[in-house]
């Protein structure tokens, strides 16, 4: 595995985080020496879904990240929330109670703020110690960042057919079909890289790995050593087309098909890994999304997938998205798998740090379920025929219920860790773009439908001293956005017993 690893000298973000990762991690700051061993009740909330009672029992760790943090190739760390996975076989859990394991994170196309910029897809290896805090007393923020504390070890690049890098530029070209590969989003007829604006993440047991994208959107699937091997395109009425042609830019609406940067965000597997499920972020063009008053219905899809990487599409169901009291669609960001009818979903607004407005109004880990849900797979949808001309969704389909459940906004747990929502844009406001997930197993014999919800923010690259493609560059934010990272601790009864463990490999 052509990971490239760092000296010993090197491995910590930055002084600051030294004491993070220090011989005296596993003990708890004086001021919460009395940190109880359990969740407090009374900072617990619950829903009634699908017959089942599903309880947050609140914040438990916060991470963070410098945004001026460097990866081994000399480029600044940031966009890692945008996928995440936790390396399989690396959970476990010491005799005191403390948890460690490994994330794999996957930024998506680099600092792109003025352009796309030639950018090679890559993900970090990133070591995580988790001293949940179940105390209802305040920790300062030095101690909040110690519950959760993140270690940098190593990244791994991404690279199309023969060993060519991956490409961040716009899809501005079309690859034609080749071999087994569809039309491929390149830059141009005379830069023939694979354009990939990486999102989703999904890692298989043998090593390989499915990354999901905006710009086809597509499904890839690379080796351990980061090669593309498989390529899965999805149905025609996602494709995004102009003047009845591919056309995979991200500039400009097309006619039809995925809405500009609203590819699949969200990517998720059966604990066996044999059914891929990938979600929209929302609607398409056709189905409404050319406005956020409209683009509220999006869609999930599951793929049959086989080792040799074949894939069959196995279902397709219609998600309507959360909305602001405007009426604007919170587009989503992430799902996890919890049974094959179940799955948490990441819904949010744009706000907080980061952003120009600092005031979030939702970010939420929330429940569907597509029991009843409508199958829409093989149908006339699945071609010219849209689900929700103009945002209102056809009579004949009956979308999944869907449930808001995990509150990232909740003041009363953001002060548990000195963080806030609103007011001052420092480095305790939360981060504006939230866009992954991960579960772990509490281990709690006497709470076994116990969890770790695990979620980073996607920072956007955004510092006053970074590195991009080895040159100096500096936001127009003005300020540096520090990556967060959250765990909240939650029951979920429906997850099948051990197949949480299946899935990281434990």
């Amino acid at each position: 595995m052509l990971y490239k690893i760092l000296d010993r000298s090197t491995l910590f973000f930055a002084v600051a985080s030294v004491a993070c990762v220090s011989p005296n991690v596993h003990a708890l700051p004086t001021e919460r020496a009395s940190n109880p061993t359990s969740p407090d009740p009374s900072l617990a909330t619950s829903v009634k879904f699908g017959g089942s009672t599903f309880v947050n029992k609140g914040l438990v760790a916060f991470g963070w990240i410098p945004a001026t943090a460097k990866d081994s190739y000399g480029e600044t760390i940031g966009g890692i929330g945008s996928a995440i996975a936790i390396k399989r076989g690396t959970f476990r859990q010491s005799s005191s109670g403390v948890f460690q394991g490994t994330l794999i994170t996957q930024p998506d196309r680099g600092y792109n703020v003025e352009k796309t910029i030639d950018w090679q897809g890559r993900q970090h290896a990133i070591d995580f110690t988790l001293t949940p805090y179940y105390g209802a007393s305040k920790l300062s923020f030095a101690d909040a960042k110690k519950t959760f504390a993140l270690t940098y070890r190593s990244t791994l690049l991404y690279y199309d057919r023969g060993r060519v890098p991956t490409s961040g530029l716009d899809g501005l070209g079309v690859r034609p079909k080749t071999g087994s590969d569809p039309e491929i989003p390149i830059p141009s007829a005379s830069y023939s890289h694979l354009s990939l604006d990486a999102e989703g993440l999904v890692l298989n047991a043998d090593g390989t790995f499915w990354v999901s994208d905006e710009y086809g959107p597509y499904i890839y699937k690379l080796s351990a050593d980061g090669d593309l091997l498989t390529t899965i395109q999805p149905p025609s009425a996602i494709l995004p087309r102009i003047g009845g042609s591919l056309n995979f830019t991200s500039v400009i609406n097309p006619d039809s098909g995925r809405s500009p940067n609203q590819g699949f965000e969200g990517l998720t597997s059966s604990p066996s890994g044999s059914t891929l499920y990938a979600l929209l972020q929302s609607a398409t063009i056709q189905d409404g999304g050319a406005d956020k008053s409209t683009s509220r219905h999006t869609r999930l899809l599951s793929w049959n997938v086989t080792p040799s990487g074949s894939a069959t599409l196995a279902g397709e169901w219609v998600v309507a998205l959360p909305q602001s009291k405007k009426d604007n669609t919170r587009g989503q960001s992430e799902i996890i798998y919890l049974n094959d009818k179940q799955f948490l979903v990441l819904a949010r607004d744009g706000d907080g740090n980061g952003s120009d407005e600092i005031k979030s109004s939702y970010k939420s880990a929330d429940l569907i379920d597509i029991t009843s849900a409508t199958d829409i797979h093989g149908t006339k949808f699945d071609s010219s025929t849209p689900i929700s001309p103009g945002g209102v969704l056809d009579k004949s389909i009956t979308p999944a219920t869907y449930t808001a459940f995990v509150d990232y906004l909740d003041k009363d747990q953001l002060k548990r860790f000195g963080l806030h929502n609103g007011d001052d844009a420092d480095s305790s406001l939360i981060d504006a773009k939230w866009e992954s997930f991960a579960l772990a197993p509490a281990f709690d014999p006497a709470n076994p439908d116990d969890y770790f919800l695990i979620t980073v923010a996607d920072n956007d690259f955004v510092t006053t001293n970074g590195i991009s493609l080895g040159k100096p560059y500096s936001s127009s934010y003005g300020q540096d956005v520090d990556t967060q990272a959250l765990v909240f601790r939650v029951t979920l009864p429906t997850v099948k017993r051990g197949s949480v463990e299946q899935s990281i490999g434990i």
